[in-house]
Formats: C-alpha cells, structure tokens, sequence
C-alpha cells in the first residue's frame, strides 16, 4: 500500500498520543469499530512503539503508523514494531533517505510552498500541510491547487469535525489528521462508546 492509497483509506487520519500501553488496542478497537482504520500514533510517549506493536499484533484491520517521526533510525524501529507508514512534522534529506532506505511510505510534514517544492525533489508527491491552520488552511491549499495540483495533501493542526468537510472537498486533498477522535479524557476513562462514536461521524464525512 502506498501512501496515497492509505490516506484515500480513511477522511480522517486520528493523530494518538498513547501515554497508557493498556489503552492502545482498546482504542484502536473503537476507532475500527466506527469506521477509522488508518491510525497514526505519535512517537511523544516512551510506549509508542510498543503501542504499535500491540496494535499491529491484535486488531489486523487497522493500518496502523507512526507520528511525529525526527530521527532518522525512528523508520527501522517503527517498521520493526510493525508500523505501515510513518508521517513528519517536516522534511530534511535524512530523513527522507532514511524512509527511502527503511522502504516505509511516508508523509512529509510541509508548511510553505517551497518546502512543498523540496519535498517533490525528494520524490514525494502526498504531504501533510502541518501546522494546517497557521499556515493558511483551506485558502492556502486553494492557492497551492493552482501551480502544485499533483500534490495530494493531508492537513493537520487545527481540524476539527466542523472545519473538515470544506477541507475534503478540495481536489488536493486526500484526508486531514484530527486530534479530536481520541479526547484524552475519553480515553483515560476507557469510554470506548465515545470514541465509537466520534470515529463514526468521522467516517461518514466521506461516503
């Protein structure tokens, strides 16, 4: 599976911050559950590997990967845990080799037009526009549409369930990242239901 093939997967791509091992498989079980398979879990926890490993060892429908990738040895790990994908806050020709070399697909972090350029002469050509609100949102994707419309984007930072579909209605835009399917109080209650049910209505934002 490639990159742009796992981000058309899913409208949303829930960014997870996994601080408690015990709630990751049941997290990612209720985000499957509603609907969100592709799941990304950041690399900000000392038990995010070990998270993806029992995510990708105990609920084989998700296409689980990893976030907040920034060292280049983070791709053999991930991929070693069992990690699909991995995604940048932002790009650099290490680590754009390091992915190349580990034979991860990956999603570069961007922010400017430039940086979009950089990324393309890395061969890339699906990005996440990050941090997607403080770079311009909906009027900046419009813009880079016109002179960089072969670029497929996922935007993160920012979205919310009510920003989202004018988002995924644009031509250049594959999914957007959330951090609002996984409320850390949600989470650390263990209600399950809720997350259900806010993947579900991410679910339904594309048919």
């Amino acid at each position: 599976m490639d990159i742009k093939q796992i981000m058309r997967s899913c409208p949303v791509m829930p960014v997870i911050v996994i601080e408690d091992l015990d709630t990751a498989v049941p997290l990612a079980r209720a985000l499957v559950a509603g609907g969100i398979k592709v799941l990304e879990v950041t690399l900000r926890t000392p038990v995010a590997l070990d998270a993806v490993k029992a995510i990708a060892d105990a609920v084989p429908d998700a296409i689980v990967g990893v976030g907040t990738v920034v060292r280049p040895e983070q791709f053999v790990q991930a991929k070693a845990a069992g990690a699909k994908f991995a995604v940048t806050p932002g790009l650099t020709p290490k680590l754009a080799a390091a992915a190349r070399e580990a034979g991860m697909p990956l999603l570069p972090g961007v922010h400017t037009a430039s940086e979009v350029i950089a990324a393309m002469e890395e061969g890339f050509d699906a990005m996440k526009l990050f941090p997607a609100e403080q770079a311009g949102g909906l009027g900046m994707l419009k813009a880079l549409g016109g002179p960089l419309p072969q670029v497929l984007f996922c935007p993160t930072g920012g979205v919310s369930l009510e920003s989202a579909p004018k988002l995924l209605a644009l031509p250049n835009v594959g999914c957007v990242g959330g951090s609002w399917l996984c409320p850390k109080d949600a989470v650390k209650a263990g209600d399950w239901a809720t997350i259900t049910k806010l993947a579900s209505e991410a679910a339904a934002l594309r048919p």
